[in-house]
C-alpha cells in the first residue's frame, strides 16, 4: 500500500500542465500535410525495426470548456535559469559521437528498400521521394463507438479541421497541456510504417530537432522474449553505439522519443497486480513490463511516446496514459494520389535501364491517363486510398509498360504475391488469440472464399448478406467472433471498399479487381475449397501413414478429426488406411487441376482484349471493344482467375507465400501441374483465338516451369496472334516462352499487332524459327529493314515466307527486301505491290491475303493503306515508258480500286 501510494504521487507529477511549451522547430502547422520529392509509401521491409503493417489510431475527448488549441498561435518558449546547465550539457551530448554514430547507422537501416522496390524500379530513398499520409486528430470515443457506413464520402472526404502534421503531435492539446504519449494508429496499408520510418530517417538529417535522441522498437521484436531485462540493457543490446548515452537516460533533460512499433503484438497489462511499478532503468524486468511503466510515465516520466498499433489494440492502453490518439487516413486526399504517382512514375530512369531519352514523353502520358481516371473519382480512386495500392498500381505499370526485357522470376503473380508479403508476412491475427493464425492464412480462408464464390457466379459487387454468409455462417465459437472482430477493424479496408457506381454505394467490391482473382486462386490452391471426405481424407492419409495399424492408434487419430457417431461408418475403411484417403485428397488435385484448365479457355465473346489489356484497362480506364448492352461489366470477366492459380504454383511463389502462413507442399503442386498437364496441351491444339492464346502463353510464363512449358509449347506449330497488341512485355512473355524448346514453327503471325524495331530485337530468336512469318500493317519503317535483312542472312533462319507489306517502309527499303529471292536465298518476300518500276510478283498473294483477313484486321488502317497503295502504283505507271508493264499496273490498279470501293460502301 506504501508502495502504491508513493506511485499515485509519482503520478501526480506527470508534466501534463507544468511542462513548459516547447517551441515548434518544424515548418507547417495542423491542417498541413508534408510532401517530400522522394519514392513513395512502399510497404515495409522485411526484417526492418517495424512491423510491415500497423493501423489506426484516435485522440482523447476534449473535455467540456477546453478551448480548442490553435496551432502555431502560440509559440512561448520558457527556460527556467536553473536549467541552462542542464541545457549546454544537452548540446554536448547531442554533438556527441555516440549519437552521431547512432544517427548514421539508424539512417542506413531505414533508408534499406525492400528487394520487391529495387526488383521492379529503381531505388528510391525516403530522403528522396515521399508523401505524407493524412493523419487525422481522434478520439478514444469515436475508436470505439461502432464505425459508420464504409461508403465512398467517408474515406475520400475527411474533416480538414481535424487534420494534424505528424511534426506536430506532440504539441500541447486543446487544453494547453504537453502530449507525450501519442497512440497513432491505422487501418493495413494506410501507410504507417513507412510514415514512422521516414520521421526516424527525418530525425537522423536534423529535420527533427525538437528531440534530441530517438529510439525505436520493433514490438514484435519484444514481444519473442519474455526474459527480464533492464531498459538500459534493452537499448544497449540493440544499439551499442548508445552505451556512453544510456547513463545519462533519467539523470539529465536529454529530449528522448522512444517509437513503439507494432503494439498489436503485445500483451500488456496495466493492472499493478499483473505488471509491477518499475522506475529504475536498470532494474531487470520483463519487455512488455518496461513498456507498461514508459506508458504510465513511472519509468522515464519526461520522455516522449509513439506507439503505432492497429485499431484493435488501440484499447489496450488506458485513455490516461495517452496524450493524443492520431488516426493514418491514408491518401483520402485524391490530389496526394495523383502527387504521389507524379513522382513515381517521372522519376528519371523509371523506365529502366535502356530507356532513351524519347520514353519521358511516354512516361508523362501515362501520368496524365492515370490522373484523368482518378478525376472520375471512379474504383481506381477508392483503390488508391490506401498508400500500398498506390505502390501496387505504380508497380503494374512498370511492369506492363517499363519492362523492355522480362528477367524469368519477373511475373504478375510475383508482384501481388511479395505485394501480400511486403504487408502481412510475419502478421498474425490477434497476439491474445491461442490458435496464433496468421493473418494471411485466415484471409484466404474467408476473403478467399468469397472471392471464389463471386467468381464462380460471374459476380463482382457484394451485399452485406454476401459477408455474413461468407464470414459469419460458421461462426460458433467466441474466440472465431473475436478474430472476426479484429479482421473487421484491421484488414476488412485493405481487401474490400465500397462501390462507386451509381445505385451500388452499399455494396463492397474489392479494392482492385485482380485481388478478387489472386485471393480466389489461393483459396482454391491452398486446398480450402473441399468436401468433408476430401478434408478428413487429406490429413489422415498424412498422418496414419506415419503410424501403425494399431486400430486404436487409428481410431484416437479419427476421434480428433471427426464426432463419433461417424466412427463406425469408418471403422470398416481402416484396412484400406491409407490409399482410401489418398485417393480422395488426389481427387482434390484433379479438382484443381480441371478448374484452372476450364478457366483457362473459358471464351468471353464481349471482350476479346487478352489480360494484360484488361490490367492495363482497369488502372488507366482506356475504352475496350464495344460489347452488348445485356451482357456483364467488363471486369467481370475472370481471366486471370486460372493464370493466378498458375502462378501461385511457382517455386518462388510458394516460398513466399510460406512465410505468410500459407503452406502449398512440393508434392500437391507437382499432382496438380501433373493432371493439368494434359487438359491444357489437348485444348491448346484446338486453335485458340489470338487473344486467348497470348492469355495461354501469359499462363505458361506465369507458371514458371521451364519442363512443362516447353511440352506444352512443342505441340504448337501454328502461333496466330493477329490483332494483339504486342507490348514490349508481351513480346518478352513469348521469347521467354517459346524459347523454352527449339522445335520450327510452321507460321507465325504478327499482322497488326503494333510492331516496331525493338519488338523484332526482343522477338529475333523466335522469328528465326518460323517458316512463314507475317508482319503486315505494323509500325516498321526504315530502320526495321536492316533487322529483318539480318534475320533473313542468319545463318539459323529457317523463314522461307516473308510478308512487311503495309508498313511504312521506304523504296530503298523495300528494294534491300524485294533483292532476296527464293531461288537464290530460298525466301519469298512480300514487301509490296509495286517493286521500282514494275508489279510485284506476289501482288495477287498479297491482295488475297488482305481480302481473307479483312474480318479480323482494322478495316480503316486497310482502307488507309489501300489508298497509298494506289497513288503508289498510278505513280510507277506513270514513270514507266513499257507498255506491257502500263497494262499490267492497270491491271492492278482496277483490283485495288474494286477492292477500295467495297470497303468504302460496306460491302466487303
Amino acid at each position: 500500500m506504501q508502495r502504491m501510494s508513493w506511485a499515485m504521487q509519482r503520478q501526480s507529477y506527470l508534466p501534463w500542465g507544468s511542462w513548459t511549451q516547447l517551441r515548434r522547430s518544424l515548418s507547417g502547422s495542423r491542417g498541413t500535410r508534408s510532401v517530400y520529392l522522394c519514392a513513395a509509401s512502399v510497404p515495409g521491409a522485411a526484417g526492418s525495426y517495424f512491423l510491415r503493417k500497423v493501423p489506426r489510431a484516435s485522440d482523447i475527448a476534449l473535455p467540456r470548456g477546453c478551448v480548442r488549441y490553435q496551432g502555431g498561435s502560440q509559440e512561448h518558449s520558457v527556460q527556467p535559469s536553473s536549467s541552462r546547465h542542464g541545457l549546454s550539457q544537452l548540446r554536448n551530448v547531442a554533438s556527441s559521437d555516440a549519437i552521431k554514430k547512432h544517427q548514421k547507422s539508424l539512417s542506413a537501416w531505414f533508408s534499406h528498400q525492400p528487394n520487391e522496390e529495387r526488383q521492379f524500379g529503381p531505388s528510391f530513398s525516403l530522403d528522396a521521394v515521399h508523401v505524407d499520409p493524412v493523419i487525422r486528430e481522434s478520439s478514444l470515443e469515436e475508436i470505439l463507438k461502432p464505425s459508420p457506413d464504409l461508403t465512398i464520402q467517408n474515406q475520400l472526404q475527411q474533416p480538414c479541421s481535424q487534420v494534424i502534421g505528424l511534426q506536430n503531435l506532440f504539441d500541447v492539446d486543446a487544453c494547453g497541456r504537453q502530449v507525450k504519449n501519442v497512440v497513432l494508429y491505422g487501418t493495413v496499408g494506410t501507410g504507417k510504417s513507412t510514415l514512422i520510418k521516414k520521421m526516424v530517417v527525418d530525425w537522423c538529417h536534423g529535420r527533427l530537432p525538437r528531440f534530441e535522441l530517438v529510439i525505436p522498437f520493433s514490438c514484435e521484436d519484444l514481444s519473442h522474449s519474455h526474459a527480464p531485462i533492464s531498459l538500459r540493457r534493452l537499448i544497449t543490446k540493440k544499439y551499442q553505439h548508445l552505451r556512453d548515452v544510456v547513463p545519462m537516460l533519467g539523470a539529465s533533460n536529454l529530449k528522448v522519443l522512444f517509437i513503439l512499433n507494432g503494439l498489436e503484438r503485445l500483451n500488456l497489462d496495466f493492472c499493478l497486480a499483473g505488471t509491477e511499478l518499475c522506475c529504475d532503468p536498470n532494474e531487470p524486468v520483463p519487455p512488455s513490463a518496461i513498456v507498461v511503466n514508459l506508458l504510465r510515465k513511472y519509468l522515464l516520466p519526461e520522455a516522449s511516446i509513439i506507439v503505432t498499433t492497429r485499431p484493435s489494440a488501440v484499447r489496450r492502453i488506458p485513455g490516461k496514459y495517452v496524450g493524443r490518439y492520431a488516426e493514418i487516413c491514408g491518401f483520402s486526399d485524391t490530389n496526394l494520389q495523383k502527387l504521389y504517382f507524379q513522382m513515381r512514375l517521372s522519376q528519371p530512369g523509371c523506365s529502366g535501364e535502356n530507356s532513351a531519352g524519347s520514353s519521358s514523353g511516354e512516361q508523362e502520358n501515362l501520368v496524365e491517363m492515370l490522373s484523368r481516371n482518378l478525376e472520375r473519382h471512379n474504383q481506381i480512386a477508392a483503390a488508391c486510398f490506401l498508400p500500398s495500392y498506390c505502390w501496387l498500381v505504380c508497380t503494374t505499370l512498370h511492369f506492363l509498360y517499363f519492362t523492355r526485357t522480362v528477367p524469368p522470376s519477373q511475373t504478375l503473380t510475383g508482384i501481388y504475391t511479395s505485394f501480400l508479403r511486403l504487408n502481412f508476412s510475419g502478421e498474425v491475427l490477434d497476439s491474445t488469440d491461442p490458435t496464433n493464425i496468421s493473418m494471411m492464412k485466415y484471409v484466404a480462408k474467408t476473403v478467399g472464399k468469397l472471392a471464389y464464390e463471386g467468381v464462380m457466379s460471374r459476380k463482382t459487387c457484394f451485399s452485406e448478406d454476401d459477408l455474413q454468409q461468407c464470414f459469419e455462417v460458421e461462426m460458433k465459437t467466441e474466440s472465431e467472433l473475436n478474430l472476426l472482430e479484429v479482421f473487421r477493424s484491421d484488414v476488412f479496408r485493405f481487401f474490400l471498399t465500397p462501390c462507386v457506381q451509381p445505385g451500388k454505394e452499399h455494396t463492397f467490391v474489392f479494392t482492385i479487381p485482380a485481388m478478387q482473382e489472386y485471393l480466389a486462386a489461393l483459396y482454391v490452391v491452398l486446398g480450402e475449397k473441399k468436401t468433408l471426405a476430401q478434408r478428413v481424407g487429406k490429413e489422415l492419409s498424412e498422418v496414419i501413414g506415419k503410424v501403425s495399424e494399431d486400430v486404436a492408434v487409428v481410431l484416437n487419430i479419427i476421434s480428433k478429426v471427426l464426432p463419433l457417431r461417424f466412427l463406425p461408418v469408418l471403422f470398416n475403411l481402416l484396412k484400406i488406411f491409407p490409399r482410401y484417403f489418398s485417393r480422395l485428397s488426389g481427387k482434390d488435385r484433379d479438382a484443381i487441376a480441371h478448374t484452372m484448365a476450364e478457366e483457362l479457355f473459358k471464351e468471353e465473346d464481349y471482350y476479346n482484349d487478352d489480360v494484360l489489356d484488361q490490367i492495363n484497362s482497369s488502372i488507366l480506364g482506356v475504352e475496350g471493344p464495344m460489347r452488348h448492352p445485356d451482357e456483364a461489366p467488363d471486369d467481370e470477366v475472370f481471366e486471370l482467375f486460372p493464370i493466378f492459380m498458375g502462378g501461385i504454383l511457382s517455386r518462388r511463389n510458394r516460398a513466399i507465400l510460406e512465410q505468410l502462413g500459407c503452406s502449398i507442399k512440393n508434392l500437391a503442386a507437382f499432382e496438380i501441374a501433373k493432371a493439368m498437364k494434359k487438359t491444357v496441351i489437348r485444348n491448346s491444339r484446338k486453335g485458340l483465338p489470338p487473344s486467348e492464346l497470348m492469355d495461354y502463353l501469359f499462363f505458361l510464363h506465369e507458371f514458371q516451369n521451364e519442363r512443362f512449358t516447353a511440352e506444352a509449347i512443342r505441340s504448337l506449330r501454328t502461333v496466330n496472334l493477329s490483332s494483339v497488341k504486342m507490348t514490349p512485355l508481351k513480346c518478352s512473355v513469348l521469347a521467354s516462352v517459346m524459347g523454352t524448346t527449339c522445335h520450327e514453327v510452321e507460321e507465325l503471325n504478327l499482322t497488326s499487332c503494333n510492331l516496331d524495331t525493338s519488338s523484332l530485337r526482343i522477338l529475333f530468336p523466335v522469328l528465326l524459327r518460323c517458316k512463314a512469318l507475317h508482319l503486315q500493317l505494323n509500325s516498321l519503317g526504315s530502320d526495321a529493314c536492316k533487322e529483318i535483312r539480318d534475320l533473313l542472312l542468319h545463318d539459323k533462319c529457317v523463314v522461307s515466307n516473308l510478308r512487311l507489306y503495309f508498313n511504312d517502309i521506304s523504296e530503298d527499303g523495300k528494294q534491300v527486301l524485294h533483292s532476296l529471292r527464293m531461288d537464290r536465298d530460298g525466301v519469298r518476300a512480300l514487301v509490296f505491290l509495286t517493286a521500282g518500276t514494275d508489279v510485284s510478283d506476289y501482288w495477287s498473294n498479297i491482295l488475297n491475303v488482305v481480302q481473307r483477313n479483312l474480318p479480323f484486321w482494322d478495316r480503316e488502317r486497310v482502307q488507309q493503306h489501300l489508298a497509298l497503295i494506289l497513288q503508289d502504283l498510278e505513280s510507277s505507271r506513270r514513270q514507266t515508258a513499257n507498255p506491257w508493264r502500263k497494262a499490267k499496273f492497270l491491271r492492278v490498279e482496277s483490283e485495288v480500286k474494286k477492292m477500295l470501293g467495297k470497303l468504302q460502301h460496306g460491302t466487303l
